[in-house]
């Protein structure tokens, strides 16, 4: 039996807060429990708590606490014209909420995405392409929104990633910097403006997150 914790902390313009995970594996299944900066502050409380049940690649099952909510989640793969299409099944019981996910990965470079909501119109439509295997390109296109979104990012030093993103419906422009190593941790610095607002201010956050291993 392995025990793994995380702790993340993270800063913004509007506010800070921390939080942390600690996952027990045995055998093939983890358990895991997630807390916030809103279950220690003021004394201990179940605010920001979750616990889970995974077994990675099959299902996950959260319960929030407080909301008394469960969440279910199953993944599946299955193959379409000898390609591996990776199928995902969420139901929110609390606000009675379906989603159905597939991506269909048409070789190690290219890959064509779909989201929808059940019930509603809302669904979005992704194409990736990763062009000499540290860059990537994403546009996406906003059924509900009848609009498109763009990304970019590139690998660099073999750690880190810049990305570069916008929102054509709300001319959100974004810029993130992330790193994710077992040496020194993992962190993301990003930063937003909406260029359709008068005073463009930008928006700054940054989180940082140190494993565990006991």
């Amino acid at each position: 039996m392995t025990m793994k914790a995380s702790l993340k902390g993270r800063y913004d313009t509007d506010k800070s807060g921390a939080a942390a995970n600690v996952a027990v594996f045995a055998s093939d299944v983890k358990l895991r429990a997630s807390l916030t900066d809103a279950t220690i502050v003021g004394g201990p409380s179940l605010n920001g708590l979750v616990l889970a049940v995974e077994k990675p690649g099959v299902f996950i099952v959260d319960y929030n606490v407080p909301k008394k909510d469960f969440r279910f989640q199953f993944m599946n793969t299955v193959r379409v014209a000898e390609k591996p299409l990776n199928l995902t099944y969420i139901h929110s019981r609390g606000d009675n909420r379906t989603i159905l996910d597939g991506t269909l990965v048409l070789n190690p470079a290219n890959k064509v995405s779909a989201n929808h909501v059940l019930g509603t119109g809302n669904g979005k439509l992704k194409y990736s392409y990763l062009h000499g295997g540290v860059t990537t390109f994403e546009p996406s296109y906003d059924v509900a929104k009848n609009s498109w979104d763009f990304a970019v990012s590139r690998r660099v030093y073999g750690d880190d990633v810049f990305r570069a993103s916008y929102q054509t419906s709300s001319k959100l422009l974004g810029l993130e910097w992330s790193r994710n190593s077992k040496v020194t941790g993992s962190f993301k610095v990003s930063a937003s403006v909406n260029l359709a607002e008068e005073r463009k201010v930008p928006k700054l956050t940054a989180e940082s997150t140190w494993d565990f291993e006991m």
